[in-house]
């Protein structure tokens, strides 16, 4: 390798503990502990994951997967394939690290590490190299049953803020693809249920005319005034948006740091979200409406550039069952004493409410059954049970764009100290532990037996299909990035 469903009962029984593990992923667990660290060590951003997608793709080549590189106009995006035949099976990994959360490993105190500002908050280090594992089992499984369908490791770049699986859908990529699978690291094992947020981001570029603020501020026009009068309108706006809409800016250029000079330029970023494509895109048009009145207010040039979007995720029922029930034949990763009291330094540090309150991956429709579960196991060991809702999470994922897609489902695996939060340093200073490395293996023995289901049993793979259609009721799959809009960020 280069570089470095069944509803479960309340109670801990079998059910929520699992069957029997799988023993096949173990000739690769060195390998995997390998790349997880390595891809932690590098913690490169969106589109330049360079060494961490080279580390994937040169372990699963030496494997024998047939890998194509720099798909989708991203030279960090790769899909390896083994297999031949139907049906064709996606799982999905992601490698990209988070800005401002270098950490040490293994610390229960915040102390960022030499040599690198970036650190892998989300645990997309553990989430790559589980889809890798769950490949190099999978390739095991189609060595013994030759022409019994074809796995694909996609290698997916820039969930961060970058959309990469957008990309990749609007390339096509997915098109002939029968089903994907995926997973996220995560507190608590648990089938993620429902939808989540369509988003779009764009940045909003103010040009003014510079001059002296105090000998003739009357030939200024200021750029920043009008950041801040749109700030301000936007403020005014989420009074009368819907309880499922969120609105977020970063300020990225104030003009200068002068302030007898009327500010000639300003920019501010804007991240949209709402329920659907569709709603996303009203209140994005509001946004820009807005952000125009400022201009027209302080005499200003405005410029638009649109950035990035993802899709709200269209959930799949059907592969939520068959992930759920992988997930109990696998078995929940139990904890040692040692490990126990590691998880319990982070979570002395926040408090019993906000260990039992911890809100997991997605939504549940039970939260008593959670918190009854964390109070009898605060150490995560256990499956809450697969109860399929409608609700829509508050957050956005480019997994959304895939679901439109392909039929799609995906899990959380307990990895981290329930009660610490994702973007966190906590979860960077896990990443490494044996408590997370027994939720990525634990991972991809359950991605390698879901997929194992849908090529024994094609009937399942039709009925996921039958779900997309009917939920999609026969509209097409449109990308949220509009054709001239290219990745960004590369090389920089």
């Amino acid at each position: 390798m280069g570089g470095c469903a069944v509803e479960g009962t309340a109670t801990m029984d079998n059910d929520l503990l699992g069957g029997n593990r799988m023993d096949n992923l173990e000739p690769y667990k060195k390998e995997l502990e390998h790349l997880n660290a390595c891809i932690w060590d590098y913690a490169e951003l969106k589109f330049n994951e360079v060494r961490s997608a080279k580390a994937m793709t040169d372990l699963l080549e030496a494997h024998g997967f047939k890998v194509r590189k720099g798909v989708a106009h991203m030279p960090t995006a790769y899909v390896a394939e083994y297999g031949s035949g139907k049906p064709v099976i996606a799982i999905l990994g992601e490698y990209d690290a988070l800005s401002g959360l270098s950490q040490e490993s293994g610390l229960t105190e915040e102390k960022p590490r030499e040599g690198n500002p970036n650190g892998h908050g989300c645990g997309h280090c553990l989430l790559g190299t589980a889809a890798v594992g769950a490949g190099l089992l999978l390739k095991d499984y189609l060595e013994a049953h030759p022409g019994g369908g074809t796995v694909r490791v996609y290698g997916c770049p820039a969930e961060e803020g970058g959309s990469g699986k957008t990309y990749m859908a609007r390339e096509g990529l997915f098109d002939d693809v029968d089903a994907a699978l995926t997973w996220h690291p995560g507190t608590q094992n648990e089938v993620m249920v429902g939808s989540n947020q369509a988003n779009i981001q764009a940045a909003f570029t103010f040009r003014g005319r510079a001059s002296h603020a105090a000998a003739a501020p009357q030939n200024g026009r200021s750029a920043l005034d009008a950041v801040e009068l749109m700030d301000v309108g936007v403020n005014y706006m989420r009074e009368h948006m819907a309880d499922y809409e969120r609105v977020h800016y970063a300020i990225l250029d104030t003009g200068g740091v002068s302030p007898n000079v009327v500010q000639p330029h300003a920019e501010v970023l804007y991240l949209v979200r709402s329920r659907t494509n569709d709603e996303t895109k009203r209140l994005y048009d509001r946004v820009v409406a807005i952000a125009r009145g400022a201009a027209l207010m302080t005499e200003t040039e405005l410029s638009v550039r649109f950035d990035k979007a993802v899709s709200n995720l269209v959930p799949n029922r059907v592969l939520g069952q068959v992930l759920y029930d992988a997930m109990v034949a696998v078995g929940a990763p139990q904890r040692t004493e040692e490990e126990k009291a590691f998880l319990k330094k982070y979570q002395d540090q926040l408090g019993p409410e906000r260990v039992r309150k911890d809100p997991g991956m997605a939504p549940f429709p039970d939260p008593e059954l959670r918190e009854e579960l964390i109070e009898k196991d605060p150490s995560g060991a256990y499956i809450l049970p697969y109860r399929p809702t409608s609700a829509t999470a508050m957050g956005s994922s480019d997994t959304g764009d895939v679901s439109y897609v392909t039929p799609l489902a995906q899990f959380a695996g307990a990895c981290f100290a329930i009660g610490t939060a994702s973007h966190s340093w906590q979860w960077v200073a896990q990443d490494k532990g044996s408590v997370a490395l027994k939720g990525c293996y634990f991972a991809a023995e359950v991605l390698a037996k879901g997929a194992e289901t849908l090529f024994q049993q094609p009937e399942i793979v039709k009925a996921a299909r039958a779900e997309l259609d009917k939920r999609l009721g026969g509209k097409k799959y449109q990308c949220p990035i509009p054709p001239e809009v290219m990745p960004r960020g590369y090389g920089k």
